[in-house]
């Protein structure tokens, strides 16, 4: 360490006289001392002063400059030394270094900027402001075509300072993508693609840019897509496949791309690491499966991609999805089932896939997973029976299949995912099925359950699906029996509690429902009616300006019916409804109008 100490007394004079022999020896001191121990030599170089000393050494046409750069770009390596690189005014050199012609001034002024820019925001601050990033750009698109081993090199050098200087910073990243950087690199993948650390500089530079959402349309003007999945392809370590996958999932985000993946092949590359990991327990073939099943599901949630693959139902993939569902292994029945969930996305899918006998794959699934089973799979199972059971003709062939039934033994779960999917799924099944409604509306245990979920304050979703299963049971049976199961366990309540949603829809749910328990069974309802106030709701209800025509209709409908009760009746009076009702006569709507002329002669003959 004397020695270097020597060095840096030396190598200040010596910069303020230039003298190029003086210099030469000390720098080659200094770059020993760095090779040697950098820790230590950096903190002796701060503590002497010295880093103010080398932006006069750093001259375009010194035959030093190239070993200053360098001795900064080792120094740089450090994170305690990047504020004293900017402090000591060495980035507006070394960005002017950018404009020579010397490949190895280049090389190391591209590392002395790129390790300075490394997680420091002051570094990327400075380079940024001296308008370091353009000339880089600049250099790589004048050097993209050359495949000769300096110029790939070099490459190297500047992807990483870029990566390096914008690495999660959005505006810096933003910036970059106006500069065209993304065609830039993309070629680049194309023309290098055998210089294995050139293409996973390009990679990581993807991964930090595809997060930008803004950067997904110059993607997709490119040919990312083939680019990639022949990358891929030639992949045959882990590691590597993971950093093609790290690009692969922000980019499948965008549907255009989503499509460009498919279309370039990458089904059949996922397809492949599934059979090849399926049975594999080392760790990484555990990660591969689920990397590659999970970026299968991803590029089924575009509509084109999925349609593509679908293939009328029978699409080879498709074939070879469905056949996850029986697997052994929980990763893949979990993609197959969510694959469904995105096939079933449209009528004709749905209809088709019931047809095929794709419900009885999924109950089987279902039933492996009753006790203490995978949590994801009853979600993503539960999920795809919703889905499949939404159009009009599938209810009845999925009732019969047995789909209530198995549903129903989810009722314990206390996973609020699997209570939402379990309710999604029921209401979809009984819409329009009157007999199916009935049945569930008489089942007890059923009915229990969801007047407890919704109170699940706690979970909105859990208590908005429970309360409209709750009034769906009602509306689809019509049945007295349902009716009064639901007064039995509570339910009345809530449904009340409903009317009052800021949902228009719930709200319609609820005041149907209600008006069809005051038909059916008001004398059983009266006592919740008087104490869940229903009668103020209504009133509050037809005098809020911003109810929708359907609300002050039902909720008229709902005056009319309970007046054949006493006590209702009685509050109805109290309130003073006339007056609400008479103002609804001159309602722009007719529907409404014709209602609060009829509702108003109800009241005038009973009052």
């Amino acid at each position: 360490m004397d020695n270097l100490s020597e060095a840096l007394e030396k190598l200040k004079l010596a910069s303020a006289d230039s003298s190029t022999d003086n210099v030469e020896g000390c720098v080659d001191c200094l770059l020993k001392a760095l090779a040697n121990n950098n820790t230590e030599a950096s903190m002796k170089i701060q503590e002497m002063g010295v880093l103010a000393r080398l932006p006069s050494l750093l001259t375009p046409q010194s035959s030093c400059t190239p070993k200053v750069a360098n001795i900064i770009a080792e120094v740089a390596k450090n994170e305690f030394m990047r504020t004293s690189c900017v402090d000591a005014g060495l980035i507006p050199p070394l960005i002017q270094l950018l404009t020579s012609p010397d490949q190895e001034v280049l090389l190391q002024t591209g590392r002395a900027l790129g390790n300075i820019c490394y997680d420091s925001h002051e570094g990327r601050s400075a380079v940024d402001q001296a308008g370091g990033a353009p000339l880089v750009v600049d250099h790589i698109k004048s050097l993209s075509p050359n495949t000769d081993a300096d110029s790939e090199k070099l490459l190297t050098v500047f992807v990483g300072m870029l990566m390096n200087y914008s690495n999660e910073n959005d505006s810096l990243q933003a910036q970059l993508i106006n500069m065209g950087v993304i065609p830039t690199l993309v070629k680049l993948l194309a023309v290098h693609s055998n210089h294995t650390a050139l293409t996973e500089m390009c990679l990581i530079a993807f991964g930090n840019l595809a997060e930008l959402e803004s950067s997904k349309e110059q993607f997709a003007s490119t040919n990312i897509a083939e680019e990639l999945v022949r990358l891929f392809q030639k992949q045959t370590e882990h590691e590597k496949k993971e950093m093609v996958f790290e690009v692969l999932a922000p980019l499948a985000e965008n549907d255009v791309i989503k499509l460009q993946l498919v279309e370039a092949g990458l089904v059949e590359c996922l397809l492949q690491v599934v059979a090849q990991t399926v049975d594999g327990e080392r760790e990484e073939d555990v990660a591969q499966l689920k990397t590659a099943s999970d970026l299968m599901v991803l590029l089924l949630l575009g509509d084109e991609s999925m349609q593509k693959l679908f293939e009328g139902g029978k699409g080879s993939v498709f074939q070879r999805v469905l056949s996850w569902i029986p697997s052994n292994n929980h990763q893949l029945q979990l993609a197959g089932a969510l694959a469904i969930a995105n096939f079933a996305r449209n009528d004709g899918n749905c209809i088709h896939m019931v047809d095929t006998g794709i419900v009885q794959k999924l109950l089987e699934l279902l039933d492996r997973h009753v006790d203490e089973g995978n949590v994801t799979v009853q979600h993503a199972a539960l999920s795809a029976l919703r889905n499949l059971a939404i159009p009009v003709v599938n209810k009845s062939k999925m009732l019969s299949a047995g789909v209530a039934d198995v549903v129903l033994k989810f009722l314990p779960s206390e996973m609020p995912p699997v209570q939402f999917k379990l309710l999604g799924t029921l209401r979809m099944l009984i819409d329009t099925q009157a007999e199916a409604a009935e049945q569930l509306g008489t089942n007890m245990k059923l009915v229990e359950r969801l007047v407890e979920w919704c109170e699940a304050k706690d979970h909105a979703g859990v208590m908005g699906e429970s309360n409209r299963l709750l009034s769906a049971l009602i509306r689809h049976s019509k049945s007295k029996e349902v009716v009064r199961t639901v007064i039995q366990c509570g339910g009345v309540k809530h449904l009340v509690a409903m009317a009052t949603s800021e949902h228009m829809i719930m709200q319609n749910e609820a005041l149907v429902a209600l008006g069809l328990i005051a038909a059916l069974d008001l004398v059983a309802a009266e006592k919740d009616f008087v104490g869940s106030s229903l009668v103020s709701m209504l009133h509050k209800l037809l005098s809020d300006e911003r109810s929708a025509p359907e609300i002050k209709y039902n909720s008229m409908i709902l005056i009319c019916a309970v007046m054949g009760s006493e006590p209702l009746h009685k509050e109805v009076q109290t309130l003073a409804f006339i007056d609400v009702v008479s103002k609804l006569r001159a309602h722009e709507n007719k529907t409404v109008s014709h209602q609060a002329s009829l509702t108003e002669q109800r009241l005038t003959a009973q009052s």
